[in-house]
């Protein structure tokens, strides 16, 4: 009975021994049949592999394309619809004004009549509205393109007493309505005799709080270093500011002169407010004008159109001159923000 236990413990060591052996074997010395099934599964299954991929490959380049196509066609049906009210209001200045409230309404006119541009333009003095507010504008540009700067590089790189109030006090400004500060604002004009002049105009509107807190953001973007750098150099406040931070700074610069240009060309209300003289009324109030006088209370919506159109002409003009600056701006800002 012991030596029966003693063979079988022998044999059981003995098979243990041989699969750790067979498992230490190389797969090349195995032979085919002990390879047998799972050889063939183990190519097949790589043979699929490789023939899957160019399949995947294809599928993600349909993705993309289609993908980019509806970005585009969503894009150009955006642009379309921002674009089809200038259209209209061309297209609308070279017809008849039954046709213009026809049903269904025409995309293109019967008649191209280019005498209701020139009528408009002899109807009101479009010559000097355009140049009153073109003046206006780059006059307050330029004066808050100064004023903005220096106060932005005091709030962002100098450093004094109650900065951080006084940043505060001036973002509080922002809060403050435009038409809150009429009354004051027309009763200072008022004790400066400076009512109904071009002085008045300018003055009043030369300072932005807008225009310092975006001058402010774009100053904050640059590294303080830079001007610790320039200061150890010996340059002035004055220096650093205009030869270091604002060309760096110049497409916001870009921006911030668009927006006030824009927006101080179109101004109605505070201009109608402090002038009485003709010679002084900007585009909005000479359109109004027309509107009443020329356009006789809209009967004559053709020249209504027309002056409409060439009056926004010079703001289309700038923008085609600045859009590549604007872009820059908008790709430095996204920069930022993502670094």
């Amino acid at each position: 009975m012991t030596t029966m236990k003693s063979d079988l413990s022998q044999k059981q060591n003995g098979l243990t021994e041989a699969r750790a052996m067979h498992s230490s074997v190389p797969e090349q010395h195995i032979p085919a049949r002990a390879r047998g099934e799972s050889g063939r599964n183990g190519m097949w299954s790589t043979r699929q592999q490789l023939d899957s991929r160019p399949h995947k490959r294809k599928q993600l380049g349909t993705v993309a394309i289609t993908s980019s196509v509806l970005r585009y066609a969503l894009l150009t049906v955006i642009a379309l619809t921002m674009a089809f009210p200038f259209y209209w209001m061309i297209m609308s200045g070279l017809k008849t004004n039954d046709e213009i409230f026809r049903m269904p309404p025409t995309l293109w006119p019967e008649h191209f009549l280019w005498n209701n541009y020139v009528d408009a333009w002899h109807a009101a003095p479009f010559a000097r509205y355009m140049l009153n507010s073109m003046f206006v504008g780059a006059a307050i540009a330029l004066l808050q393109v100064i004023n903005s700067s220096m106060m932005a590089y005091a709030l962002t790189h100098m450093q004094f007493r109650l900065k951080g109030m006084f940043t505060g006090v001036v973002l509080l400004g922002y809060m403050i309505p435009s038409t809150a500060v009429y009354l004051p604002s027309y009763l200072v004009l008022s004790k400066l005799h400076l009512l109904d002049s071009y002085a008045g105009l300018i003055l009043s509107n030369c300072v932005s709080v807008f225009s310092i807190f975006l001058i402010r953001q774009a100053f904050l973007q640059i590294s303080h270093e830079l001007v610790e750098a320039g200061q150890l150099d010996g340059a002035s406040h004055f220096r650093i500011l205009w030869t270091m931070l604002v060309p760096l700074a110049r497409p916001t610069f870009a921006v911030m002169i668009l927006i006030t240009f824009i927006e101080q060309y179109n101004n109605y209300f505070w201009p109608m407010l402090i002038t009485k003289s003709p010679e002084l009324q900007l585009v909005s109030a000479g359109l109004r004008s027309f509107f009443v006088e020329g356009g006789a209370y809209g009967l004559k919506w053709p020249q209504i159109m027309a002056a409409s159109a060439f009056t926004i002409a010079p703001l289309l003009v700038l923008f085609l001159f600045t859009q590549k600056t604007i872009m820059q701006s908008v790709n430095m800002s996204a920069g930022v923000n993502k670094n």
